[in-house]
């Protein structure tokens, strides 16, 4: 059986993503691979790297030729993996791994402060979409209770939280990569010190991040339903049962 375009349209809109084995082959598998196996004695801090750098890689590659999409966690994962490893392999001062850390969500934050001066905020893009909300109703019910300007102008304190969401992610990254990475670049402890961050990461910095996200969303949510009065089913694009 060929892969035609409609077979391939099909499989895409039929996947279902498995969070879990993202992260076991994006994150946790190249961490460990990173911390356990870098000594001189077993792969070596260059072929520890390459072997770390498989897994993503394998991840997104399968994704892409099977349903013809970008796993977004490979993507995080391999781009981690390889700019920190590249910075061991080159036997740069730790000190760049640092700002390598916190440069990607501060430059991430700095895009959310700057769009809110262009007429698609990425807030419209993140969480106030057609893909997540009812716009259209949600629309309709703004101009009929003339409440678009003080939706508007809560959309706007929804971004500037949104932005300090990322900025904190920088931080944090900042002092996590300072805190662990005290090793030479190119060193066995160097990888193993930067398995021990990618891990750490997530409960110091991914789970408050994504808990201050939820906090934005239901904030959204409940400023839409004071000024709408619509129900929660009615602002959300809840999936039902046939």
């Amino acid at each position: 059986m060929t892969n035609t375009p409609e077979a391939v349209t099909q499989k895409s809109s039929e996947h279902k993503q498995h969070p879990l084995i993202e992260l076991m082959f994006s994150i946790i598998i190249p961490s460990i691979v990173l911390m356990k196996f870098s000594g001189e004695d077993d792969l070596g801090a260059t072929n520890a790297l390459l072997v770390a750098l498989c897994f993503p890689i394998s991840l997104g590659l399968y994704e892409f030729t099977k349903y013809r999409k970008f796993n977004f966690i490979a993507l995080l994962g391999l781009i981690s993996v390889l700019s920190t490893g590249g910075i061991g392999l080159l036997q740069l001062d730790s000190q760049w791994l640092a700002i390598k850390e916190a440069s990607i969500p501060a430059l991430i934050g700095i895009a959310v402060l700057i769009s809110t001066r262009t007429r698609y905020p990425l807030i419209r893009t993140l969480i106030y979409n057609p893909k997540v909300m009812n716009i259209d109703r949600i629309k309709k019910r703004l101009d009929e209770f003339n409440n678009v300007a003080l939706f508007e102008a809560h959309l706007l304190k929804a971004t500037y939280l949104l932005s300090t969401t990322f900025f904190f992610s920088a931080i944090m990254n900042y002092i996590l990569a300072r805190w662990i990475v005290k090793s030479p670049a190119g060193s066995s402890a160097f990888n193993e010190q930067l398995g021990q961050m990618t891990l750490l990461s997530y409960p110091v910095i991914v789970i408050p991040s994504m808990l201050m996200m939820l906090a934005i969303l239901y904030y959204l949510w409940r400023t839409i339903q004071g000024l709408t009065r619509l129900r929660l089913e009615e602002i959300l694009l809840l999936k039902t049962k046939a």
